[in-house]
């Protein structure tokens, strides 16, 4: 696939509603997965979106999601940069992994999730989001 690097949307529980709507602007196939999926699906947040992803006819590619409970939401802050690879990517991703943790503050550790990807989370020391996925790679 080569790696990939998109812009990430933050939202307090509107992201479904938000990404729709970019839908609509933009066009193309929306996927939307929700906390319920990974977590509880009797809790009060499970209908909110875990993560989304819409792929457009243009080949633009925008994920987005809402802030789970326990997080800050801070608006206008609202936007990390997704990098994501797999296959002959993964060694290349987990090296931009490790130069971007270098004085970073790590929100995520580099590791194993629920749906099966490594995945990490960190705010470089320019104050910038990241979020790094790495799927089909074992822990």
């Amino acid at each position: 696939m080569g790696a990939l690097l998109n812009p990430y949307l933050s939202f307090k529980d509107t992201a479904r509603t938000a990404m729709e709507f970019y839908q609509e602007v933009f066009g193309g196939e929306l996927t939307v997965n929700t906390f319920g999926e990974y977590g509880d699906p009797d809790s009060p947040a499970s209908e909110l979106v875990m993560h989304s992803m819409l792929t457009t006819p243009d080949g633009f590619t925008l994920m987005a999601s809402d802030t789970p409970e326990g997080m800050a939401f801070t608006p206008g802050s609202q936007i990390t940069v997704s990098l994501a690879g797999d296959g002959d990517d993964v060694d290349t991703v987990r090296g931009y992994w490790e130069k971007l943790a270098d004085g970073a503050t790590v929100n995520v550790p580099l590791e194993q999730q629920v749906w099966g990807d490594e995945f990490g989370q960190l705010t470089d020391k320019f104050g910038i989001g990241w979020m790094v996925n790495i799927g089909g790679s074992a822990a």
